[in-house]
């Protein structure tokens, strides 16, 4: 009778410790589960359409400054494209064999993005198993003031540590992706023209009267949804997280822990 008691005692305690380590992996995992959600918040993506004169911007999103060169581009025709990697601070550009492999699948036109160039995100594709976040990307001409537009896109793959991404919060993803690509939302950049020309084409092309000054809006911890639309207006987009809800301005993400702001970024 007693090996049996010890038997179901060995049983239980080994019950015990699985259920924790499933509860241990599931908390591991839960800041993943969101990742996707809250990058789409931080780069809107862009949507694209094709005519008569190639592929067209639909509707703009985030505009993002490229910071560090290295990043090829392949024309809007390119079927398949190649990665350009970012690992450990440096931009790794595709390699000559597998360039050559590409051209002999057909005439493929490049180049390389420069610092300061404007760009779309047109997709954020975040893979946990391969430890990397990649970014499609599509230059805008309008923003770079370009006369012959060109729509060159290109993929920037952002490879992380073995295990990074099964605890990073999108916070820390975005600060490496803010490396190589930074937000142009500074007032009167090329971003907020891009992000108002929808409106200004719609309204027929009339000149606006210019908007008078506003005294600055206070935001502070505590305050609640109301009083934040209250002081900036309806947001851009509302993330939805359990208890917290994320709410994505232009130029501003405020985080609300169970209806009152507990972070402002």
């Amino acid at each position: 009778m007693s090996r049996i008691r010890v038997r179901l005692a060995a049983l239980l305690a080994a019950a015990v410790m699985l259920a924790g380590t499933c509860s241990l992996a599931s908390a591991q995992l839960a800041p993943t589960a969101s990742m996707p959600d809250e990058l789409a918040a931080q780069y809107k993506v862009s949507k694209l359409a094709a005519d008569s004169t190639g592929t067209v911007v639909t509707d703009a999103g985030t505009v993002l400054a490229v910071q560090k060169g290295g990043i090829l581009g392949f024309d809007h025709d390119t079927g398949g494209m190649i990665p350009t990697k970012f690992e450990k601070g440096s931009i790794h550009s595709p390699n000559g064999l597998a360039m050559m492999i590409l051209q002999k699948k057909g005439g493929v036109n490049t180049k390389f993005f420069t610092v300061g160039e404007k760009v779309y995100v047109t997709k954020i594709d975040v893979q946990v198993k391969n430890e990397k976040v990649v970014l499609s990307l599509v230059e805008c001409d309008t923003c770079n003031n370009v006369q012959n537009p060109s729509g060159y896109k290109t993929q920037l793959a952002f490879q992380f540590d073995k295990g990074f991404l099964e605890t990073a919060t999108a916070a820390q993803v975005e600060d490496t992706v803010g490396q190589v690509l930074t937000i142009d939302n500074s007032p009167g950049s090329d971003s907020q023209q891009a992000n108002n020309a929808q409106g200004g084409q719609q309204q027929g092309g009339g000149q606006q009267a210019p908007a008078q000054a506003a005294p600055p809006a206070s935001i502070e911890l505590g305050q609640t949804t109301d009083q934040v639309v209250a002081a900036l207006g309806d947001p851009q987009k509302i993330v939805k997280l359990g208890t917290k809800q994320i709410y994505v301005y232009k130029d501003l993400k405020i985080t609300f822990t169970n209806g009152k702001v507990s972070d402002v970024q």
